[in-house]
């Protein structure tokens, strides 16, 4: 067990490492749902998307990841909500969190 607590595996710098475990497109959003786990309300987060976005999904939808059992906006460190069409093709993401101001925004993504 680590300092996040049970079911999350984190890299050599402890960031922890979670796999999504089920992806929905709906026609207000996209939903990307990471489960229940015990994560430390700030920090970087790296996440591989099992199921990466099909080419044919509409690029306007927002993105929500869903984590701790709340769905939340993912969003660009400017604020802009980040959409499908930046993460259609994309299998890992880097994201800063920060529950208690709100913040959870896209640092980096990775196509494989």
């Amino acid at each position: 067990m680590n300092s996040y607590g049970v079911n999350v595996t984190t890299n050599a710098g402890g960031i922890p490492y979670l796999s999504s475990t089920n992806v929905t497109v709906g026609t207000e959003n996209v939903n990307i749902a990471l489960g229940f786990r015990r994560i430390q309300p700030v920090g970087y987060l790296t996440i591989y998307i099992g199921d990466a976005l099909a080419s044919d999904t509409t690029t306007t939808l927002p993105i929500l990841l869903t984590l701790n059992g709340t769905s939340r906006a993912l969003t660009l460190p400017d604020g802009a909500p980040v959409t499908a069409e930046q993460l259609i093709g994309v299998n890992v993401i880097e994201v800063f969190n920060d529950r208690f101001r709100g913040i959870l925004a896209l640092i980096s993504r990775t196509i494989e």
